[in-house]
């Protein structure tokens, strides 16, 4: 893998994502989501970094899910690690304000240890990526623990994403799409 490749895939990640068209064709099984991937200043992990956030439309200052995340190579798989942020509520809306984002820290993350991302690109400026093997990413959902499955199809134009929780003891899913996958349009470039 060349530092081409992997400048292409941070390109194709980088930007705003919307499920508007989704959303309102099937208002009744899917919200207006928007996702971010802002690239953040390489200092903080040596390497390629992106912030990501995922709110409600009515609701930017409150998301849902933020992480940071550092990109790697291994020969020819993108691994997009995960990180908790300590007190994400100082830089949520981050997504669309990159300025919150100065103040971000090594110091104030941690890695969420099984829940990296594995991408293969799959074609011309296409990548399909997993949750890395073993049911180890943990998210607990009011008292019940659960594994994250997730399955990821990244475009130069979409992002289409299937994010589920399974019972560690039974395998049952608890949460999570039953109406089928996230279909985000990328509507911004970062």
């Amino acid at each position: 893998m060349t530092d081409f490749e992997l400048r292409d895939f941070a390109n194709t990640l980088a930007g705003h994502y919307s499920n508007f068209k989704q959303s309102q064709k099937y208002p009744k099984y899917f919200a207006h989501i928007n996702t971010y991937f802002r690239p953040i200043e390489w200092d903080i992990f040596k390497a390629p970094g992106f912030y990501s956030e995922q709110s409600y439309d009515y609701s930017p200052w409150s998301p849902y899910r933020q992480s940071l995340h550092r990109l790697l190579q291994n020969q020819d798989i993108f691994i997009l690690e995960n990180y908790s942020i300590k007190e994400p509520e100082r830089v949520a809306g981050g997504g669309f304000r990159k300025e919150l984002l100065d103040g971000v820290d090594i110091k104030n993350i941690t890695r969420r240890i099984g829940c990296s991302m594995y991408f293969l690109q799959k074609g011309n400026g296409e990548y399909h990526g997993k949750v890395e093997p073993g049911n180890c990413c943990k998210v607990t959902r009011g008292v019940e623990e659960t594994y994250l499955v997730s399955e990821v199809i990244l475009k130069q134009n979409e992002l289409i994403t299937l994010d589920r929780g399974f019972k560690k003891r039974t395998g049952q899913q608890v949460w999570g799409s039953l109406n089928g996958p996230l279909k985000f349009k990328k509507i911004k470039s970062f």
